[in-house]
Parts: C-alpha cells; structure tokens; sequence
C-alpha cells in the first residue's frame, strides 16, 4: 500500500508538472507564431497599398545618403538620424505598435507577387525581389490560390494575400516569405520542448527522491497500525482460547438441576468467542496480506476451473437452505498462477456475501471465464435493498456496510471484502463492485493468468 501511495504522489505530481509546462510551452510559442503572422500580414498589408512594392521605396533609395540641398551627409548627421529612429522605434514599441514600418524592411524583406484577370488568367508575376522563385512557379502557385478561394494564408513558408481591383476585377496575389522567422519558431519549439523534457527528467528524479520522505509519517503510522492489529490479534488468541476452554469445563461440572440453563448460557459464550476468534483471525490475515508479500502467498499454477466449481458447489446446500438458487458457470480447462487457498477464500467470499444479501427466492450466479490475458471472475446477485452509487464507493473498506444501523442478522463483520480486495491486489489483479440500476450487484475480480 505505501508502495502504491508514494507512486500516485509520485504520477501526480509529475502530472501537474507537465500540464503545466505543456501549458506554459504552447502559449509561449503560439504567441511567438502569432507574431510571426501579424508582422507578415502587416507588411502584405503595405505591399498591398503599394501594389506589389513598398510605397515611396525608390525615392528613399535616391536620397538616402544626401541632404536636401544636394550634399553628402555627414557621419554625425547619420549617426543623429539613425539615433532618432532607434527612438522612435523603441516609442513605437512601448505604444504597442508594430515595427514592420522601419526603414530596413523593405530591403530586407523577400516577395513576389502574381497578377490574374477576373477570369483566372495569369497576366504578369513579379519575382525581382527574391531568388528561390522564378516565374513558372509564381504564376503556378497563383493558379492555386486563386481556385482555392482563400483570402490569404499559408504556402510552405510563404504567407499570402489575395486582393481583387475594384475597377477591372483583376487579381492581385502577394507572397511573403516568413521562411527565416518560421525557422526560428521552429527551433524556438524545439529547444524549448528539450528543455522542459529535461527539466521534466530532473523534477522526476528530485520528487522520486523527496517523496520518501514526504510520505514517511503516513508510512509509519500505517506499519503501526499493522502492527498493532496483528498484535493485538495475537494477544486476544489467548484468553479466546481460554475462555473456550473454560466454559467447557463449566459445562462437565454444572449439576443436572442447572443443565438446561447452564447449557444455554455456555451456548451463549461459545457462539461470542468464536465471533471473536474468526474477527482477530480474519484481521491478522487481511494485516498480512494488503502488502501482497511473498510470505503470505505462494504462486503456483492450478486448475482455477476445478477449484473454483469445487469451492461453488460446498455453497449450494447453504444457498437451498436460505431459499435462494446458485447458478454455476465456469469456462473449462483454466489454469491461473496463484495461491489457491487464497484464491478458494476469495470465491468463498464472493458467494457468502451474496447469498446473505440476496432476497429469498433469489438468484446468485458465479461466473469463471478467460477474458484476453486474464481470468474474470464475477458473482451477481440481486439485492433486498438497492445499492446506490455511495455504497459502491466504499463497497471495500473494512468494516463498511450499507445498513447504517450495523445490524449483525446477516453475520459478518464488514471485513471481507476487504479481504477479497487484498488477495485480489496481491495476485496483481483488479477488483470492482457494479450495480445495474440499483437492483443487481456484481462483484468482479480480474486476474493475470
């Protein structure tokens, strides 16, 4: 059980931390991808305006390096210039406008355009300002856009406008290419997904290490309450046993006259202590077996099919004598790796629990077959009272039963399936408890062959 706590503390919160990463990682470069587009959009949107150039693009290539009145500027005054405009920039960035407007993005931009009749009709492509696409494949993936009917988008790494003249209704397809700020998107994605699965390797390490310590007090005050319910089993044995024993000599000694009486008391005392008995002995053997260890159980292969309609059919009479019918189904030929007293107590317990809480005239129906890699064994039964979603949450905790006034007519002491729950979990298995609209109880345990 501790074992299994610190491996759910351990699931969880590596859990937690990866949906947080995963979380943190795709905002970050959704929004760096997002920039990506606004940009290109923004200088698609210029290009646009300037049909396929960037307006006013000659004449500051013209007077770039002179002044107004025709002389060449001075150093300094470029050096002014160029500290006014990082000014600039920096003022437009704080007001949260973009920097596609800069002096440099039209020379360092690459783009070319495509323009078709109303028809569909390529009339003139523009590739001068990039080398990777020549004329043919300008005028081919402009043919594409336009029978797609996509207002922009996407192209491998090209970013796309398509924009149509209010006057003769022609055409006029932009691409951008985004291949260097994709690329650095890319790999933005992937050193970051490195990182965090690094990162994710180091906080595994560090809670698997740490996780020792945060669940040792649960540890040890589990490993003493298993301690103390197997002592404290151990030592009721004792006057148990002493107290059978007594009464039994009172029984020899007790005269004719006080028989009736006397045995009726004695009666009384013998049915108590071995109510006492089976409680200490059934909690001693649940305390030893909900670690599954090696001690408590030995792994054997054995016919589950025979051990199995052997351990049903001892049921049958008791199951006649409450009225109640058992129905018997078990797949032939089934071998399972496991204790097979264990494996006898945990078919005992499935029948005992269902024949006690089935109505009279009711029937109970055990059920062995294969199911893939493993053995399934079920009992159904229908229920005097329904069982609701509540009970079925706390169907195996120890002591539980759905009677809130705890009483005892029925037998038992609400360990049991408690029990079954720990051999079936010790066998490496998995035990659950469904109902069918309240009225039919199953008890399903599944097993590894």
């Amino acid at each position: 059980m501790i074992k299994k706590l610190r491996r759910k503390f351990v699931l969880v919160s590596m859990l937690s931390v990866t949906l947080v990463l995963i979380m943190l990682i795709g905002v970050i470069n959704i929004f760096n991808y997002r920039i990506v587009v606004r940009n290109a959009d923004g200088i698609l949107a210029m290009l646009t305006d300037g049909g396929g150039r960037f307006p006013g693009m000659n004449s500051r290539s013209e007077t770039s390096e002179t002044n107004p009145d025709g002389t060449r500027r001075s150093d300094r005054s470029r050096r002014n210039n160029r500290r006014n405009d990082f000014f600039m920039r920096v003022a437009r960035s704080l007001n949260g406008e973009d920097d596609e407007n800069s002096p440099e993005v039209r020379y360092e931009s690459r783009f070319f355009s495509v323009t078709l009749s109303k028809d569909g009709n390529v009339t003139a492509t523009r590739t001068d300002r990039i080398s990777a696409v020549d004329s043919e494949d300008a005028a081919e993936m402009g043919k594409n856009i336009y029978k797609s009917g996509k207002e922009r988008g996407f192209v491998g790494d090209y970013r796309f406008r398509k924009t149509v003249s209010p006057t003769d209704g022609s055409v006029l397809i932009i691409f951008y290419d985004c291949g260097r700020s994709l690329s650095n998107v890319r790999s933005f994605l992937f050193i970051s997904i490195a990182i965090s699965l690094i990162c994710l390797l180091l906080v595994f390490i560090l809670i698997t290490i740490f996780s020792k310590a945060v669940i040792r007090p649960t540890a040890e005050a589990y490993e003493k309450q298993k301690q103390f319910i197997t002592d404290a089993g151990h030592e009721l044995k004792t006057p148990l046993a002493i107290i059978n024993a007594d009464a039994d000599v009172l029984e020899m000694e007790l005269s004719e006259d006080d028989e009736g009486q006397g045995n009726e008391w004695l009666e009384d005392i013998r049915k108590q202590t071995a109510r006492l008995t089976e409680l200490t002995g059934s909690l001693i053997y649940l305390a030893k077996t909900e670690e599954g260890t090696k001690d408590a159980f030995k792994f054997l292969d054995f016919p589950v099919s025979d051990v199995t309609a052997q351990e049903a059919e001892s049921f049958k009479a008791p199951a006649q004598a409450a009225g109640k019918n058992l129905d018997i189904k078990i797949e032939e030929d089934l071998v399972l790796n496991g204790d097979q007293k264990a494996y006898r107590q945990l078919v005992g317990i499935f029948l005992d629990n269902a024949i006690k809480y089935s109505p009279e005239g009711g029937t109970v129906v055990i059920e062995l077959k294969s199911n893939g890699r493993n053995i399934e064994l079920s009992c159904t039964n229908a229920t005097k009272d329904p069982v609701t979603k509540e009970n079925l949450k706390h169907v195996f905790d120890r002591f539980y039963r759905a009677d809130a006034s705890r009483n005892s007519a029925t037998g038992g002491y609400g360990i049991g399936l408690s029990i079954a729950k720990s051999i079936v979990e010790a066998h490496k298995g998995k035990i659950t408890a469904t109902s069918a609209d309240g009225s039919k109880f199953t008890m399903t345990a599944s097993i590894p062959s």
